[in-house]
């Protein structure tokens, strides 16, 4: 059983950002097929998912990490620190300009690549699958998945 120690705040601390990751998943699947909301509004929250999944790893790694939102710089830090990364995750850096670039400018298509809306939420819908299955830890015999908490 876990006790009041590093490893149990490691814990609590790993699931809050899996439950923020979560939050802004749900934005991406209820905003995804409307219109008149923009892809920046998507993207960034697509990044958001991936960011604070991958800092819930690294928080119950107890790996440290800088204040940053660059998905390369973070899953780099999961595959130098031993964390198998899937393949499909590699590329994720494209979502990087979301976080702020793209926050405070128009994403333009014909200067950006196309956005893929439905391509943006199975993106985020795997790194948080990812991110709750590294979490799933046993206690006292029982495993708990945080997927289950929603």
């Amino acid at each position: 059983m876990l006790d009041n120690s590093l490893e149990e705040k490691k814990l609590k601390l790993a699931m809050a950002s899996l439950i923020k990751a979560k939050q802004d998943l749900t934005v991406i699947e209820k905003l995804v097929d409307e219109e008149e909301i923009a892809d920046e509004i998507i993207g960034f929250h697509t990044q958001q998912t991936a960011e604070k999944s991958i800092k819930a790893i690294l928080i119950w790694k107890g790996i440290k990490f800088r204040k940053t939102h660059d998905l390369s710089e973070l899953i780099d830090l999961c595959i130098d620190e031993g964390i198998v990364v899937p393949q499909e995750f590699m590329d994720i850096d494209e979502l990087t300009p979301f976080a702020v670039e793209f926050r405070y400018d128009l994403f333009v298509e014909g200067e950006e690549e196309p956005f893929d809306r439905q391509e943006s939420l199975n993106i985020a819908k795997k790194v948080w699958l990812w991110a709750d299955s590294l979490l799933s830890v046993s206690k006292d015999n029982a495993t708990i998945n945080l997927s289950s908490l929603f």
